[in-house]
């Protein structure tokens, strides 16, 4: 071997050795993003459970599922001004270390008010690591196409995450007390702790945008009256309180969005929204979580409360669409060069309506329907989020990258947060107003029955012999003709939604690339 052929080798060593290093980093970064993500579903699974230690109210079991997620949606675009100030790697530390402290207190709340200030609590420490997360691959990945497989790795990460929680919730609760889902932090958080500060390259924004305390009060003002309204409403009806819920919330929203579109360098930049393709592709990110969310919500308790399902074997059944939603992403990707993006993403979308369709045609009764309804969603899911990150990028700026990512991260959560507010509180309200109760029941029990099935459920157990069979068939039947609500409402939903996202992707150009951060 001649001495001038040594150089090119060494070069293509290193070139091979740095290639490693980024995916060694790209599987430490996603552990955060898994965790995250579970927390979004894996909570649905122990509601029986917790319904059970905890006696929660209807809309404190909506909060408990809720708190978490809309911290977290508050949050993230703040955070994300903070990683770029303080470091990305050092700020997802930061949060990893708070995330599991405040995941070991949860799994001992007494109470339901507890419980929901410590899912409080996991929002604030959690919009620490999404940002970062995704910052952290943009500057690892320079490299285009590296870069858009990493980003499509990411989003399926992200949605098989929330596919995973119900089979992770099943087991762990098939083992231990409804506190293990929380203490699952600890075992995936250390190992990252230990690894990340050796394999994870640190990065900074030298020009980071600024941190807005008034903006960020008035985004957790808006967002939290709002879904305060929905939940009202759900619960109670129409009312003096839900119109001063509304107006606070759009008050509140309308001052974020001014103060935003009047200030030179804003925390969140609304002109964004003024691209119809960039906005097309967060409506479709937003839709297909509230979508999985939504759906993992009842299934949920379906199968453990009406079919009798051990959280074991309710997780496990779900495992197939599970592994759909995992892969069906990475499958897409393939399918963009050959089809436009705008018409993957909408057909994703209307599968995703086609999921609650079988529901609603064919009714909520059926195990089988609703395996193969969540079949189809992670086909769905997979198709439009994996996508729409793509797009998104694609079109908006370079110097715009990070302020879109930011946008694309809440839109994730504020769509699991909806999941459960839109969707959860229509099951809610059918179920409510469609359950008969049985004659011999105490006022108490009257009202603790037709909150939720978790009440009932409990209710018919301490009640027992024939009027606790009545309770709880009654409360079944309820429950179910909620479900075909919901999934009607559903189908309506992502049907016109989906024909909205296909006329506003329309125009983007399959072949640009993502924007650099």
């Amino acid at each position: 071997m001649s001495t001038a052929s040594m150089p090119l080798i060494d070069h293509q060593q290193a070139t091979s050795s740095n290639k490693k290093k980024r995916w060694v980093a790209l599987a430490i970064l996603m552990l955060p993003v898994l965790l995250v993500s579970i927390d979004n579903t894996v909570l649905s699974f122990a509601v029986p459970s917790i319904a059970r230690a905890l006696e929660p109210t209807g809309v404190q079991q909506l909060w408990i599922i809720d708190a978490y997620s809309l911290v977290l949606a508050g949050l993230l675009v703040p955070m994300g001004s903070l990683a770029d100030r303080i470091g990305r790697k050092r700020l997802l530390i930061i949060g990893s270390t708070g995330f599991a402290a405040i995941s070991a207190l949860a799994a001992f709340a007494p109470t339901a008010e507890w419980l929901i200030i410590a899912r409080a609590g996991l929002g604030f420490f959690g919009a620490m690591l999404m940002p970062s997360t995704l910052s952290l691959i943009r500057n690892i990945f320079t490299d285009s196409n590296e870069r858009r497989m990493a980003l499509a790795i990411w989003a399926a990460g992200f949605g098989s995450g929330a596919a995973l929680g119900p089979v992770i919730g099943g087991f762990l609760l098939e083992h231990f007390a409804w506190g293990a889902i929380f203490m699952m932090a600890v075992p995936v958080l250390v190992p990252f702790l230990i690894l990340a500060p050796l394999l994870v390259p640190e990065s900074k924004d030298p020009q980071p945008g600024p941190i807005d305390p008034l903006s960020i009060g008035l985004v957790m003002v808006a967002m939290t009256a709002i879904t305060y309204a929905i939940k009202h409403i759900a619960k109670v009806g129409f009312d003096t309180t839900l119109v001063a819920a509304v107006l606070i919330g759009l008050v509140a929203g309308w001052l974020f969005t001014r103060r935003q579109l009047r200030q030179a360098n804003p925390m969140l930049d609304m002109r964004l929204f003024t691209n119809k393709v960039f906005t097309g592709a967060i409506s479709a990110n937003l839709l297909a979580m509230m979508s999985m969310v939504g759906f993992i919500y009842f299934v949920s308790q379906h199968l453990q409360l009406v079919a009798g399902l051990s959280p074991l074997d309710a997780g496990l059944f779900l495992v197939p669409g599970t592994l759909v939603a995992m892969v069906s992403g990475l499958l897409f990707v393939r399918l963009v060069p050959r089809f436009h993006p705008a018409k993957v993403i909408a057909f994703g979308m209307f599968l995703n309506a086609a999921a609650f369709g079988l529901i609603f045609a064919l009714g909520g009764e059926s195990n089988l329907v609703l395996m193969l309804a969540f079949i189809v969603m992670g086909l769905g899911v997979g198709a439009s989020e994996t996508l729409a990150n793509d797009v998104m990028l694609s079109s908006v700026p370079p110097q715009k990258a990070g302020a879109a990512s930011a946008i694309s991260e809440t839109s994730y959560e504020l769509g699991a947060v909806l999941g459960t507010a839109i969707l959860g509180g229509i099951l809610t309200a059918v179920y409510s107003k469609s359950i008969d109760l049985p004659a011999g029941l105490s006022e108490q029990q009257q009202n603790t029955a037709s909150e939720t099935l978790g009440g009932a459920t409990q209710v018919a157990s301490d009640a027992g012999g024939t009027l606790g069979a009545q309770l709880l068939e009654a409360a079944q039947h309820a429950f179910d003709a909620g479900v075909v609500w919901t999934a009607g409402i559903s189908v309506l939903l992502l049907v016109f939604a989906g024909f909205m996202v296909l006329r506003m992707i329309a125009g983007v150009d399959p072949n640009a690339e993502p924007a650099e951060h």
